[in-house]
């Protein structure tokens, strides 16, 4: 698979598209920044050299300007709260959730191409906007479609990369293994190896980052039917979109189930800079690491149980809610069992998150999905149950600042639904979902010359000194 060459640039006005709540003044915007060139990276060319300018003015204007003070908590409690990462391609607000170029979800189901009427958002398109901040037209992002078929080509040594490794190894770490062995190819070691001015990064950069994202379902599904399905795997289909592909190349063909994934795909992409796996991809990024490398170290960080591997957890949860208690548990027996949960120790997955204080919009397209395609499912039954259950729970338990769900909840249940059943492999998914959003960024850390990241760090007793020397002054 390809992706198209031209990774359509930047938003020159994201800060204006971030202030306008409503559909129809986003559309408004949108319609004047729209383009008919289908050749992304030409697009990308004339606007990387505006936004280098940005850069420099808003630094040269504003760089003394304080945005907050640190607190000891802070520090002790894993930088939360802190701002103190440039990340373009998506912001994520408290009690709205994530905007993609200052679209909200409901807003990019609306705007973005896809593949039927009605139907939800190709991936594709969502690459386009977080790269040039515009929605992009149904042609624009059939280009693209073809260009990343033309780009998923895997050579034989990633494949018995992964052959290497014991049939029971963790997805994630075949799927890791394999990312890795893609970096042989990588335009971006070769130009630097040969010596490129710094203002040109961005353009092998470029080429890794598309070839990467082409590839990465060819190597998830790959792992999939190796481990799962005795090996038998599935030849991509020229005829099908990123989306609808991957569902394919997994086994699975019918058209709700290419549905599920476009969608899925799609709100997984990018969840803005602070989390694991996006820090981790544009920190080791930093010191110009290529995109494979990048986002190889990334996979790792969203391997972990505290990130990507707790949509896992969920349905395993869900599962041993209804081997205790049966499919048709009440909510006073639901109650029972989470308090049973909470008071072993454990944490009711699927609820809560480090900077959302309101529902995830991720969970809430995930549910009205739900209701359109699965109305009746049993766990999907269930899953609502805990969304009335769970929050006045955790409300009552005081601890945690956002009691609701995130998209964690839900979109096991929906994978169980249409086959996909394997819960240790979705954090894979979750891993190709997240190549867009990490890959697109990259490519925006390099066409703006983003430095070295390099934050100081200090010691218990550095704090408690500081501390004793703030209190006497």
């Amino acid at each position: 698979m390809v992706f198209l060459r031209g990774v359509s640039a930047l938003s020159r006005l994201r800060s204006r598209v971030s202030q306008q709540s409503s559909l129809s003044n986003s559309v408004r915007w949108l319609q004047t920044q729209s383009s008919s060139d289908l050749d992304l990276h030409s697009q990308l060319k004339e606007l990387v050299p505006e936004q280098q300018e940005r850069l420099k003015k808003l630094k040269a204007e504003h760089g003394k300007v304080q945005l907050g003070n640190i607190a000891v908590d802070m520090v002790l409690g894993g930088m939360r709260g802190m701002t103190g990462l440039l990340w373009e391609t998506s912001l994520l607000d408290p009690d709205e959730g994530i905007r993609f170029r200052g679209l909200s979800i409901p807003e990019c189901q609306k705007l973005l191409p896809a593949a039927k009427p009605d139907g939800e958002p190709l991936p594709e398109g969502l690459l386009w906007l977080l790269l040039t901040g515009k929605v992009p037209s149904k042609a624009q992002v059939d280009a693209l479609s073809q260009e990343l078929r033309s780009r998923a080509v895997v050579p034989d040594y990633v494949f018995k990369a992964i052959d290497a490794l014991p049939v029971s190894a963790h997805p994630m770490t075949q799927f890791a293994t394999g990312v890795m062995a893609l970096q042989v190819q990588s335009e971006f070691q070769k130009a630097y190896e040969k010596g490129i001015p710094k203002s040109k990064y961005w353009e092998p950069t470029y080429e890794d980052a598309l070839s990467l994202i082409a590839r990465v379902p060819l190597v998830a599904s790959y792992v999939y039917r190796r481990i799962y399905k005795d090996g038998n795997f599935i030849a991509m289909d020229d005829s099908l979109d990123y989306g609808g592909n991957f569902s394919h190349m997994l086994g699975f063909n019918s058209p709700q189930m290419q549905e599920l994934m476009r969608l899925y795909v799609t709100i997984h992409s990018d969840h803005e800079g602070g989390n694991v796996s996006a820090h981790t991809g544009h920190l080791v990024g930093s010191a110009l690491s290529d995109p494979y490398l990048s986002f190889a170290a990334a996979l790792n960080g969203l391997a972990g149980p505290l990130h990507g591997l707790a949509n896992q957890e969920v349905l395993l949860w869900i599962k041993s809610v209804v081997d205790e208690c049966g499919e048709n548990i009440t909510k006073e027996q639901l109650k029972d069992y989470v308090w049973k949960t909470l008071n072993s120790g454990k944490v009711v997955p699927g609820f809560g998150h480090g900077v959302l204080r309101k529902t995830d919009p991720r969970y809430t397209c995930q549910r009205e999905f739900a209701l359109k395609h699965l109305p009746d499912d049993p766990l999907f039954q269930l899953v609502s149950k805990l969304y009335e259950v769970v929050p006045p729970i955790l409300t009552e338990l005081g601890k945690v600042k956002n009691p609701w769900p995130n998209v964690d909840a839900h979109s096991g249940v929906l994978l169980n639904y249409f086959g996909l059943t394997e819960a240790r492999y979705y954090t894979v998914l979750f891993g190709v979902s997240r190549s867009i959003g990490i890959c697109s960024q990259l490519i925006w850390d390099r066409a703006l010359g983003l430095p070295l990241e390099r934050p100081k760090s200090v010691t218990m007793e550095w704090l408690e000194n500081y501390c004793k020397k703030t209190k006497v002054a």
